[in-house]
């Protein structure tokens, strides 16, 4: 007899999903009342302790409604059932921030949860009738108001059904999908002939999975490691091991490379839909994203029309490109950005930025806000990018001179919320008195609290006044205070506090997360496995550190399979990027470093830099260096400091255009040029890198240094030396792309010959050659005559 099988959703997501109308509205609290959300539990708590012997807090609850061919079960908790003298009564409890003046009524959705519970419980406790008490408190003053309401099991037993009945179709598509998506999987071989040690980082992918465990793989360009990755994560997910990969990049370009190697294995017969997440910015309709109904046609009655739109887009086609996305949004008038959001819920891959599942501001709440496993696949390209990444999204910082600007515009109208920004005015000032560059506080919980009643007064502000630009700037500030809140939420020994007088004057206090591990842990347990890849993961100790809590993650080394003689390793020793080495001369002696190179062979350069300023020195030097030799035959272009999209295109244009001459392109290391390009084959054939990549010496810097000298560690080496390393790893890794590639690099700094340094190189660099500034052209026209 075949197994029937059962498709599990939450009370919450049913509702919100099958309920929601009207249109889309950022002018109202709605996000704030979903962060009130988040951040209720302890008052619940504390409501649930008040209400007595008779009442049971979180009573978790299920039903199973049997369908054509399928079960599906509904599941959740209820935040209370009171059982009183005359009946039982499911009580639903609601954290806000809105003034409960302004609630008149229990919002439909918040209304629909409970009659789901009272249904639930009324049924299997064979009852006729039931209350429904919806409890809302407001969660600055902690003020209570209730609305109950008594129910037949029978209405509520028709009114379940219709719920149920909505969502059917949704989940009879899921199973059909899911059986003609596995079959595929289980004809889908890898698509390439294997590359030398590909089968391998196969396997090691695979087994990862099985084993539910975290897997680092440093893998240099050209191994095929987006292939190898995503290959066995799809075979994982047709056997149960996972139920969606999650493809995070830092960059468009990878974003495009691993949408290649999905329509790579759909052109073989696998059938797998995938969905790119393109920025709001950047797929709005409209000339800037604002989302209400007055200013945009689309967020008009949104919710009414996009399940329609999500329903016929993923029942009629498997191709889901940016551009089908759009125009389903145009045809049914509805915002392309939400609907995309609304589609990733129904497909087996999603390719997006980092931000969406990690940020706490920005993470996709429908898979990453209730805790628990989603059995996701996270597949995390350029994973060396998570370290910095991870420190800005889990840091906050609030400015003095903000509070004050605020306090000046809604003084006249809103004398107590200024009276709140004022209290916090003074105990800033107070810690601004005390520090002259920066000081580490132990503690700012007086500063939260007197926050904590901003936003209290803020949100009563909000709801009051009128859209326009003072608005603006309030919910704009709301915001900030709101993230600093959030993060002063889960401070921890990861976490160095501190206060700083800018340069600029500007006062700050500051909340870094120095170890970002321990909040990325919070998502990546959500999911059965993580991947984390990248040409430059070295040294790996470093990142198994600051990207995962785990001790027993696994390490992988793809070995290179670039032939050494197509790659010419050279170490200029006679230049020095250190602060008291640079003058006129050292950057003339750079510029005639690089002209040697591009001498060597006609062809297109890159040079990266440490610094704009520095670069803009060797660029002068090198110019005049041209007009002195009288060479005409060499055209250099500058990347500039605020490139646009538009700009760095045509920058990389230069690349790709066929020239007599050769072609030197000056970047700066760790920029946009320096890594996620793809210049193949005679479009690069060289790039000099000078100096170590080492960050400049600041204040985060110093903490992070301090920080890990603390814990025993090499302070200099996590703050400065392995992401400046990486930049340098990266930069490098600009010239061989391919097998057929053929290329010079050439490291311009006396301290890459130091012993810390060269323990740093990959395994591929062992042959390099050490040279001066009279060995350059000699040694690279023998490189490239083969000998």
């Amino acid at each position: 007899m075949e197994e029937i099988q059962t498709i599990r959703i939450s009370v919450r997501n049913l509702v919100e999903f099958i309920l929601r109308e009207g249109d889309i509205d950022n002018r109202i609290s709605g996000s704030m009342e979903k962060d009130a959300m988040q951040q209720g539990s302890r008052l619940h708590r504390k409501i649930q302790k008040r209400m007595g012997s008779g009442y049971r807090a979180e009573v978790p609850l299920k039903f199973q409604y049997p369908c054509d061919c399928f079960m599906l079960q509904i599941e959740g908790r209820a935040d209370g059932i009171m059982e009183e003298a005359d009946g039982i009564v499911i009580d639903e409890i609601k954290g806000v921030m809105r003034d409960l003046d302004h609630i008149t009524g229990p919002v439909g959705v918040h209304l629909a949860q409970a009659k789901c519970y009272a249904f639930f419980y009324g049924t299997q406790n064979a009852l006729e009738e039931i209350g429904v008490q919806m409890t809302y408190c407001n969660l600055e003053t902690e003020e209570i108001k209730r609305f109950r309401e008594t129910y037949s099991v029978g209405e509520l037993k028709k009114w379940f059904e219709e719920l149920v009945h909505a969502y059917e179709k949704w989940a009879r598509y899921q199973i059909e999908w899911k059986e003609l998506r596995n079959n595929s999987i289980r004809r889908t071989e890898f698509p390439f002939p294997y590359r030398e040690g590909q089968r391998e980082l196969v396997s090691s992918v695979y087994r990862t999975i099985l084993r539910k465990k975290k897997l680092f793989i440093q893998a240099p360009t050209g191994v095929g490691k987006t292939m190898a990755t995503i290959f066995p994560a799809v075979r994982a997910v047709g056997e149960e091991l996972g139920e969606k990969i999650f493809y995070l990049t830092a960059k468009t370009i990878t974003r495009t490379v691993a949408e290649q190697a999905f329509d790579t294995l759909r052109g073989t017969g696998l059938r797998y839909k995938v969905i790119t997440l393109t920025a709001k910015e950047k797929i709005c309709f409209c000339d800037t994203p604002e989302c209400n109904p007055e200013a945009c046609p689309y967020a008009k009655g949104h919710y009414d029309r996009v399940n329609d739109a999500v329903f016929d887009l993923i029942s009629h086609t498997e191709e889901l490109t940016r551009e089908v996305l759009e125009e389903q949004a145009q045809k049914f008038q509805v915002c392309p950005f939400e609907m995309s959001l609304d589609i990733a819920l129904w497909v087996d891959a999603v390719i997006c930025d980092y931000n969406y599942v990690f940020d706490p501001n920005a993470h996709l709440k429908r898979f990453f806000s209730d805790g628990g496993s989603g059995g996701y696949l996270f597949l995390i390209d350029e994973a060396h990018n998570l370290v910095e990444r991870g420190r800005e999204m889990y840091s906050a910082a609030i400015y003095k001179e903000d509070i004050l600007s605020i306090r000046r515009l809604v003084k006249a109208e809103a004398p107590k919320l200024a009276k709140r920004l004022d209290e916090c005015n003074k105990q800033l000032l107070e810690l601004k008195k005390e520090c002259e560059t920066y000081q580490i506080q132990e503690s700012v919980s007086h500063i939260a609290l007197k926050l904590m009643n901003v936003i209290g007064e803020m949100e009563k502000y909000l709801e009051e006044c009128e859209a326009g630009e003072k608005r603006e700037q309030v919910l704009e500030f709301y915001f900030q205070v709101r993230d600093f809140l959030n993060i002063y939420d889960v401070l921890d020994e990861n976490y160095v506090i501190y206060t700083e007088l800018e340069a600029g004057g500007r006062f700050r206090l500051k909340l870094l997360c120095v170890n970002p591990s321990v909040n990325l842990q919070s998502y990546l347990e959500q999911g059965n496995s993580t991947i984390f890849f990248s040409a430059t993961l070295l040294p790996i100790h470093y990142y198994k550190k600051l990207l995962s809590t785990e001790t027993d993650d696994y390490a992988v080394y793809a070995e290179s399979m670039f032939p050494e003689k197509h790659r010419l390793l050279l170490f200029g020793r006679d230049v020095s990027t250190k602060y008291t080495m640079r003058s006129e001369k050292m950057y003339e002696r750079f510029a005639a470093y690089i002209l040697q190179m591009v001498l060597g062979k006609t062809g297109n350069y890159m040079v990266f830099f440490p610094s704009y300023r520095f670069m803009e020195d060797v660029y002068a030097c090198f110019m005049e260096l041209l007009e002195q030799s009288g060479i005409q035959t060499v055209e250099c272009i500058l990347q500039s400091q605020f490139m646009g999209e538009e700009a760095r295109e045509i920058f990389l244009e230069n690349f790709e255009e066929e020239r007599v001459g050769s072609l030197v392109g000056f970047c700066v290391m760790g920029g946009i040029f320096s890594e996620g390009i793809d210049l193949t084959a005679d479009r690069l054939i060289g790039a000099a890198i000078v100096g170590t990549g080492i960050p400049q010496v600041c204040t985060e810097r110093e903490l992070i240094r301090q920080f890990f000298d603390r814990m025993g560690m090499s302070g200099f080496d996590f703050a400065y030396l392995y992401p400046g390393m990486n930049k340098v790893l990266q930069s490098a890794g600009r010239v061989i792309r391919t097998e057929e590639d053929k290329g010079v690099i050439l490291l311009l700094d006396d301290r890459f010959l130091g012993r810390r340094y060269r323990e740093m190189f990959p395994r591929e660099w062992s042959g390099y050659q050490i040279c001066n500034l009279n060995e350059v052209t000699k040694i690279t026209e023998k490189f490239w005559k083969g000998k």
